[in-house]
């Protein structure tokens, strides 16, 4: 059960109309960082999980970013205000209120065209939003790792819009709201750790021959740090195939028909190496082309 307050989770105070601002805090809005990608993240996660800490966490912090996004959704409307009215109102010239809106180089103008300048479900560059965003697989030692990169990018996200304004209520606001991001992030991963076995994550443990093994793919000199150690790994610097100890190529167990319908196929599908045809691209470049001659 949900239950609407009018009051905003954190007070939203703007200075000024600023379309352009508004059309960049978007990204947190329908983006794939953004506030709704996070709620549902977190919403469906919490409706599918059995834990009853896990449960009750996940949807708190899904609940407080549905908070989070009317907050983002507030600064939007405010700070197109003023465009919103001229532009209903046309109350400036053409060429005037047509500069008022691109003057910040992004695409404010038509944010502000389509969606009359309220909060549309859409990225700072227009793209809608989409549930391909929620990255959900249903196993928590993965979702947990999932949301704290999650909160991780967002909290990124933040830092750049708040280095972007010189507006003292929105920098305030999107403070507020990127701190948040590191507390749902710590929280995840308290959840996380709060889970004995919690990697690799999911049941099926790895194969013992390669769990500890890494392979140096390069021929450039490698750089050494515990990811690749010898304490930690056994280091292979040339690996060749396969490291299995097969032969390295594939193989597929096929009945007399299957095989019989395979090689009819090879053989009117085979290519003659000692042909040279004319192609349509030669002949549309050139002309017919005398292959007799030489250059």
């Amino acid at each position: 059960m949900f239950k609407r307050v009018n009051q905003l989770q954190y007070t939203v105070r703007v200075a000024t109309p600023n379309p352009g601002l508004a059309n960049l805090l978007l990204e947190q809005f329908g983006g794939p960082q953004g506030e709704l990608a996070a709620a549902c993240r977190y919403f469906t996660q919490g409706l599918g999980e059995d834990d009853a800490g896990r449960k009750d966490l996940l949807l708190d912090i899904a609940t407080e970013e549905l908070s989070h996004l009317e907050i983002i959704g507030t600064l939007v409307a405010m700070l197109n205000k003023g465009a919103k009215g001229e532009l209903a109102e046309g109350v400036e010239k053409e060429s005037d209120l047509y500069r008022s809106l691109t003057g910040a180089g992004n695409d404010s103008h038509i944010t502000s065209l389509l969606y009359g300048g309220g909060p549309a479900l859409v990225n700072s560059a227009g793209v809608p939003w989409t549930a391909a965003y929620v990255d959900t697989i249903g196993e928590p030692t993965a979702d947990l790792r999932s949301n704290i990169a999650a909160e991780a990018r967002a909290k990124i996200v933040y830092e750049r819009l708040i280095n972007v304004t010189d507006d003292p209520g929105v920098k305030d606001a999107l403070r507020f709201l990127m701190t948040r991001e590191v507390a749902h992030q710590l929280s995840f991963e308290k959840a996380l750790y709060a889970i004995q076995d919690n990697f690799p994550p999911g049941k099926l443990p790895p194969v013992p021959e390669f769990e500890s093994v890494y392979f140096h793919m390069s021929d450039e000199e490698p750089v050494r740090g515990s990811w690749n150690s010898d304490e930690n790994f056994t280091y292979v610097s040339d690996p060749q195939p396969a490291v299995d100890g097969g032969d390295g190529c594939a193989a597929v167990v096929l009945n007399d028909q299957q095989k019989a319908m395979v090689d009819a196929m090879a053989n009117r599908t085979k290519s003659d190496p000692e042909l040279n045809p004319i192609t349509g691209a030669e002949i549309g470049a050139e002309g017919p082309i005398d292959k007799t001659k030489k250059s």
